[in-house]
C-alpha cells in the first residue's frame, strides 16, 4: 500500500504496493477463505432478517451492518484481486473500474472499522445501561441515531473523495487496485483527516472500548455470574472479544506503522511488515462471520444438524450405549418348618 503514484519502475511498484509472497499463493489464500466466509455471511444476513426475534434484537443490528459492509468486499474487492493475481492484470482498463475498486477497498473497509468501534461502545450500553434503550425515544437517540450518522458519514465522505473530488488519479493496471492510492490521500487536509479520523480513530476507540468492557465485566462477574442474564451477556462479550482481537491484531499495525513514519521513523523501515498486515486485514472480514456465530447458538445447532445429515450414513460417528438386560429371577418356594408351641 503506497501513496506515491509517480514511480516509473515496475520493481519499485512491486515493492511499494505488494508483499513479497508470490501472487499465486495469495490467490489461494484469499480464495480458500473467501468462499466459506461469504456463504457464512449470506447465511447470517438471511437468518437475522428472516427471523423476527433476531431482526428486532438491538445487539444484532450493528452485526448485520458489518456483515453488509463486508459482502461488497468479498464479492467485488476480493474477486478483483483474485482475477489480478491469476492473470497478472485486470480488464477492462477503464478508470471507472479503478474507482469502484477504490471505493470497495477504502469506503466499505473503513466503514466496517467505524462499525466495529461502535460495536465496542454499544456493548457497554446493552450490558450495563440497558435502561438507556427502555423506550422508543431512547432507543432512537442511543442506538439508531449513531448508526445512521456513521453510515451517512461514510457514504458522503468516500463518494465525494473518490468520485467527485477534483483531483487526478494515476492508474497503473499492472499492480493491484490500479496503484492502490486514490488521489484524495494526498489532497491536503483531506488526506490527513482520512488517516487520523477514518483509520486511527476507530482502532483507538475499539482498543479502549473493548479493554474497558473486559475489565468491567471481570469486576462485576460475581454479581452477574449466577443469573440467566449473564449467559446472554457472555455471548455478546465472547463475540466482541473474538472480533476485537482479530481487528486490533491485524488492522492496528496498518495504522500505527504509518503514524510512526509521521513521527520520525525512516520511510523505508517496516514497509513490508505494513503490507503484510494490510493483506492480513482481509482476514478480519473472512473470520468475522464465524466469530459472530458465537452469538447465535440456535443457528449453530441447526448448522451442525445440517452438516450431520450431509455426512454419509457409513461415515457418521456411532455411539455405543450399554444395554442393560433385566433377567427375571425365578422365585423358589422353600418349606420352612414351623415350630409348634404346645
Amino acid at each position: 500500500m503506497s501513496s506515491d503514484n509517480s514511480s516509473n519502475s515496475s520493481d519499485e511498484y512491486f515493492y511499494d504496493s505488494e508483499i513479497s509472497l508470490p501472487r499465486i499463493v495469495r490467490f489461494w489464500l484469499l480464495l480458500i477463505f473467501n468462499i466459506p466466509s461469504t456463504i457464512c455471511s449470506v447465511g447470517l444476513v438471511l437468518y437475522i432478517i428472516i427471523n423476527r426475534s433476531q431482526r428486532y434484537a438491538l445487539q444484532n443490528h450493528t452485526i448485520l451492518l458489518i456483515l453488509l459492509y463486508g459482502l461488497p468486499i468479498q464479492l467485488i474487492d476480493i474477486n478483483f484481486y483474485l482475477v489480478f493475481f491469476y492473470t497478472g492484470s485486470f480488464e477492462p482498463f477503464k478508470p471507472i473500474v479503478c474507482l469502484i475498486w477504490f471505493y470497495n477497498e477504502y469506503g466499505f473497509y473503513d466503514g466496517g472499522l467505524f462499525l466495529l468501534a461502535w460495536l465496542a461502545i454499544e456493548r457497554h450500553i446493552l450490558i450495563f445501561h440497558d435502561r438507556w434503550t427502555a423506550n422508543r425515544r431512547r432507543r432512537f437517540f442511543v442506538h439508531y441515531l449513531p448508526l445512521i450518522i456513521l453510515v451517512t458519514y461514510n457514504l458522503v465522505f468516500y463518494i465525494y473523495s473518490i468520485f467527485i473530488l477534483p483531483c487526478e488519479n494515476t492508474y497503473d493496471y499492472t499492480v493491484p487496485a490500479c496503484g492502490d492510492s486514490p488521489c484524495y490521500q494526498s489532497y491536503g487536509f483531506l488526506g490527513t483527516w482520512s488517516f487520523a479520523v477514518n483509520t486511527l480513530g476507530p482502532i483507538f476507540v475499539e482498543i479502549i472500548g473493548s479493554t474497558s468492557l473486559l475489565l468491567r465485566v471481570i469486576w462485576q462477574k460475581r454479581r452477574l455470574h449466577q443469573s440467566n442474564q449473564w449467559r446472554k451477556q457472555r455471548r455478546m462479550i465472547l463475540q466482541l472479544s473474538l472480533v476485537s482481537g482479530l481487528n486490533i491484531s491485524f488492522n492496528g499495525p496498518t495504522g500505527l506503522i504509518p503514524l510512526a513514519h509521521i513521527l520520525g521513523l525512516p520511510p523505508d523501515y517496516a514497509v513490508q511488515a505494513e503490507l503484510y498486515f494490510y493483506f492480513l486485514g482481509y482476514y478480519v472480514i473472512f473470520l468475522f462471520p464465524f466469530a459472530s456465530l458465537a452469538q447465535f447458538p440456535d443457528l449453530r445447532k441447526s448448522i451442525k444438524k445440517y452438516i450431520f445429515k450431509l455426512i454419509p450414513r457409513q461415515l457418521r460417528p456411532t455411539t455405543v450405549t450399554p444395554v442393560v438386560a433385566f433377567v427375571p429371577v425365578r422365585r423358589v418356594a422353600v418349606n420352612v418348618p414351623v415350630r409348634r408351641v404346645a
